[in-house]
């Protein structure tokens, strides 16, 4: 993956940093990537506000804020690294590295933010602008569909409208202490697997899994 295609020329000074997971600096002294996280998540944020509020001008704010939310939630951001493989140059501990920590969401997701907040210190706004319009590019394509006011209730109507039966959620994995769980949610119809999501809670994690789905269908 070369950053420096969208953003020009020159140093990303904090560019390893951005790829360093926890895992990886508490078995050296390098400095982990949850400050640039903390500030890529800002930074993403303000950019994708940008985009959609020029691309929709007719937009109410609710349909701004879910379009935004479908474009900057975990998994969206996962998917564009696992498309640029960017799990394969992430820093990671031993014990991390013989687990599946590179295709793990929140930390292919945290890496990205941490990649916009290095690449916004190095090369500005103009510079993240340009890196976030690349990674919400193709979402971005279907941004009023993501931005529906409840999208397991389309789903579910689309679904059905096929003659298949009602999409079902199950948990498949949950993570973090109890006071800040992370749920990982799958959608399904019939036997198939149509759309998967995250979040802090499982109506967060069906609502991202039915927008995957949502987003899928719409490719």
């Amino acid at each position: 993956m070369k950053i420096v295609d969208l953003v020009g020329d020159g140093e990303i000074a904090r560019f390893e940093e951005a790829l360093t997971h926890t895992s990886f600096a508490n078995e050296t002294r390098a400095r982990d990537n949850q400050r640039l996280e903390f500030l890529g998540d800002a930074v993403l944020g303000l950019c994708v506000s940008e985009l959609l509020s020029t691309a929709h001008p007719d937009a109410d704010e609710g349909a701004l804020t879910r379009m935004r939310a479908a474009l900057v939630n975990a998994e969206a951001l996962a998917r564009w690294a696992r498309d640029v493989d960017l799990g394969a140059s992430l820093a990671l501990g031993r014990g991390a590295r013989a687990g599946n920590e590179r295709e793990q969401t929140n930390v292919l997701s945290d890496a990205v933010e941490a990649i916009v907040a290095a690449v916004y210190e190095a090369r500005g706004l103009a510079g993240a602008r340009a890196l976030v319009s690349e990674v919400i590019r193709e979402p971005m394509a279907h941004a009023e569909t993501l931005g529906v006011r409840d999208p397991k209730s389309l789903l579910q109507e689309k679904v059905q409208a096929e003659g298949r039966l009602a999409p079902h959620y199950r948990v498949v994995s949950t993570s973090g202490p109890a006071h800040a769980q992370q749920f990982v949610v799958e959608c399904v119809v019939e036997t198939d697997v149509i759309g998967r999501g995250e979040g802090r809670s499982k109506r967060l994690a069906e609502r991202g899994a039915a927008l995957a789905a949502l987003a899928a269908r719409a490719e």
